[in-house]
């Protein structure tokens, strides 16, 4: 438990951390490799080259400090955070590793402003905050046990892969040892672990897009290309586009993730669902889960943005459930639309998602939303949702790599 005095100083720091926190964090990566090059296995080098991951840490730490007499009010962090590492088989043991050099940076970074009783309380806070991550992950471990009857990675067969657009390739992945899957909820996310042909060891998390109760899960993944020149290509994406193969083995771990389904109660609300590019994922296994689940009255809307018709992926699943089921109300827009594209039916409208979109699909009544994509689409579209009076809690949405924020 932290003192009275520590607690103190742990918020004095909170404007150095929003100053220097970025610088902190990057210092923190780089010195961690360097010492403990057997962790980098857990980390996107995409994400550190961005420096998302480098942001997302300072967010989280700097959240901390502003919070930290009441921790209860970081809740829905920790289990975004817990979730994640869970995934990625994080144990209790990878947490010294992170606080010694996090410790050894604020001392490094801040130089003489790094008192004795800095570091002291600083030291105790790590401790304690490690401590709920810890007892958090220990009982997702065990539930995961309970549910799925594995935790950590199990071996799994790629029985089928197909196209899903022009630049994402759909895995779909059975139980090596013939045992049955449990029904994931939909929006969750699996890690994949496989052995690089040059010995590295590479993890990644994705999003399932098929629709729950199937024998198998679906992965739909992205080619990413190196932003620029300085920059990696996705390095699991494109060994995923071109070499694994069914009948090759990958090692996954029990879905997890928060970023779940959320009916309203109320079968007459409308459930609104707003995808941009491959942020489609999620959405479609949490759609073919509302059609089977909500009543025939509930209105069901689906918006789709993509760049054009080669890259939208599930464009001929998206037409077929629109056929099956009377509630649902489907939306294309291409923001990039190519000439292959002209006069096609393809696509219903131009331009980017705008309020006009969703006013002209949902009309003036309350619904929930769920919305995925890049960053700045979640952003764009929390804020025509904000100024369309939509509540917090009718807003449901998820980053894909590090944790962002939509403000």
């Amino acid at each position: 438990m932290l003192t009275a005095d520590q607690t103190a100083v742990i918020k004095q720091t909170v404007p150095v951390l929003q100053e220097h926190g970025a610088t902190l964090t990057d210092h923190m990566y780089r010195r961690m490799f360097a010492e403990n090059p057997e962790v980098q296995a857990y980390f996107n080098p995409a994400h550190q080259h961005s420096g998302g991951q480098q942001r997302a840490l300072a967010n989280a730490i700097l959240a901390y400090a502003q919070h930290v007499d009441n921790p209860a009010a970081l809740g829905d962090a920790v289990e975004l955070i817990a979730q994640k590492h869970v995934s990625l088989t994080i144990e209790p043991e990878h947490y010294p590793i992170v606080g010694k050099h996090l410790l050894a940076s604020i001392r490094e970074v801040l130089g003489d402003a790094a008192t004795d009783d800095v570091i002291d309380a600083w030291s105790a806070a790590y401790g304690e905050l490690a401590d709920i991550f810890i007892r958090r992950e220990d009982r997702i471990y065990h539930d995961q046990e309970q549910s799925w009857g594995w935790s950590g990675f199990k071996d799994f067969v790629v029985s089928r892969r197909e196209p899903a657009s022009d630049n994402i390739v759909s895995l779909y992945l059975e139980p090596a040892d013939g045992q049955p899957l449990a029904t994931h909820q939909p929006g969750q996310y699996i890690a994949i672990n496989v052995a690089l042909p040059d010995g590295r060891e590479i993890m990644r998390n994705y999003s399932l897009s098929n629709a729950p109760g199937t024998p198998y899960f679906r992965i739909s993944v992205k080619r990413e290309p190196a932003p620029d020149a300085d920059a990696p290509d996705g390095v699991f994406s494109n060994y995923l586009h071109d070499e694994l193969q069914p009948g090759d083995h990958v090692a996954l771990t029990p879905p997890c993730g928060e970023f779940t389904l959320d009916l309203p109660a109320d079968e007459t609300k409308p459930v609104v669902f707003i995808a941009g590019g491959v942020g489609v994922t999620p959405l479609m296994s949490m759609l073919h889960a509302t059609l089977e689940r909500a009543s025939a009255r509930q209105p069901v809307v689906f918006i789709q943005g993509a760049l054009n018709g080669a890259v939208q992926a599930f464009g001929d699943s998206l037409s077929a459930l629109a056929r099956q089921y009377d509630n649902l109300v489907t939306h294309v827009r291409y923001s990039d639309p190519t000439s292959a594209d002209a006069g096609q039916s393809n696509h219903d409208s131009e331009g980017l998602i705008d309020a006009n979109l969703i006013a002209d699909a949902v009309g003036d009544r309350e619904a929930t939303y769920h919305f995925c994509g890049p960053a700045p689409m979640l952003r764009h579209v929390h804020g025509l949702l904000k100024n369309r009076g939509v509540a917090d809690a009718d807003m449901h949405y998820e980053f894909f790599g590090p944790a962002g924020t939509v403000a």
